[in-house]
């Protein structure tokens, strides 16, 4: 048992590191996902005018909303 208690605890700890990285990947998923959602309502309330005036059609609407979120937030 002295053997025990002379052994640290800090070495049988698992790295922490991986848990952070979790986290921020899920606050940057989030991030995008609100950017994507905030195009796409924008995007999905105008016109077919309105978006013909920008150059876009209503297929194109998911495409040009994926794009705005991974430039909003990075890759």
């Amino acid at each position: 048992m002295a053997y025990a208690a002379e052994t640290p605890r800090t070495e049988a700890a698992l790295p922490l590191g991986w848990v952070s990285e979790m986290i921020e990947a899920f606050k940057l998923r989030r991030a995008r996902r609100a950017a994507y959602r905030e195009t796409l309502t924008e995007l999905k309330a105008m016109s077919d005018r309105d978006l013909a005036d920008i150059g876009l059609s209503r297929m194109m609407i998911d495409d040009v909303a994926l794009e705005a979120a991974e430039m909003a937030v990075g890759k």
